[in-house]
């Protein structure tokens, strides 16, 4: 069963809910925004959560602060990285939380990864094709929240995600769950030997035209396994960002002009009666 499930706020944004592990989890927050339901104009509309894409940064903010509304958090809460294609991973302190909501030059430089323990932190990233990547520690009350693209899967972002968690807050592959969000589906993502030739596992078969059709969200399965995670505790969505461009953005199918959708994941603060 699709993981990620969609739901229409009362703000008219849509956006996917983990809704799973929110229902399991009181005051978790996990999810994954749609193309619909915000302010953008052309050819970001009309959701566009992202600021380096050319839209104006006021329809970004508004934007923003939908999600934000929608996700449970304040927008003051909404924490992201300036995202480079590569393997850092930064531990988000309390002092550091909102960092880059407003400018992008406020955010987490050359960063595609995330992680945090700090309540009332909203991890967001950017996607349009890449693979959303989430990481749940429900024993240390840790998230992560990583970017890959092909060359962050080439470099396992996804295993490094996990032992940076391990590392800052104790948490144990096995004892964590993990989700893979909506990207593209090996149904659209053609690739040449240059791709191929850097992931490590066994390549698809080779089409004719010399290219293959490769499933980067198998990918980071495998590898998310590999490093420990239970299979079980593992979460895929079966939406092809390519092949669903009347919900989500795609890079590819949209040759280049579209905006982005935003993964977030947190805990929102406990409030006290």
């Amino acid at each position: 069963m699709e993981p990620f499930r969609l739901v229409q706020m009362r703000t008219q944004v849509e956006v996917l809910f983990l809704k799973e592990w929110m229902d399991k989890l009181p005051g978790l927050s996990a999810g994954f925004t749609t193309r619909r339901g915000g302010v953008s104009k052309p050819p970001w509309h009309s959701l566009n959560c992202a600021l380096h894409v050319g839209d104006t940064p006021l329809d970004v903010a508004e934007n923003r602060q939908r999600v934000a509304e929608a996700a449970g958090f304040e927008f003051d809460d909404w924490t992201c990285a300036e995202q480079t294609h590569g393997d850092h991973i930064h531990a988000v302190t309390a002092s550091e939380g909102g960092r880059g909501r407003l400018f992008a030059e406020d955010a987490f430089a050359a960063t595609d990864g995330l992680v945090t323990n700090v309540p009332g932190v909203m991890l967001s990233a950017f996607y349009a094709d890449c693979v959303p990547l989430y990481f749940l520690d429900p024993v240390h009350r840790a998230v992560g929240l990583a970017h890959a693209g092909w060359k962050g899967t080439a470099a396992n972002i996804a295993a490094k995600t996990i032992a940076k968690m391990n590392q800052e807050y104790g948490s144990r592959a096995e004892e964590l769950f993990a989700a893979i969000g909506p990207a593209i589906g090996s149904c659209c993502y053609e690739v040449d030997d240059r791709v191929i030739s850097q992931i490590d596992i066994k390549p698809p078969a080779r089409g004719e035209n010399g290219r293959y059709m490769l499933d980067l969200k198998d990918v980071n399965r495998q590898f998310m396994i590999r490093a420990g995670i239970n299979p079980i505790q593992l979460e895929q969505s079966d939406y092809c960002t390519s092949c669903n461009t009347e919900l989500l953005f795609s890079h590819r199918a949209e040759k280049g002009h579209t905006g982005r959708m935003a993964a977030w994941i947190g805990w929102k603060v406990e409030v006290t009666p």
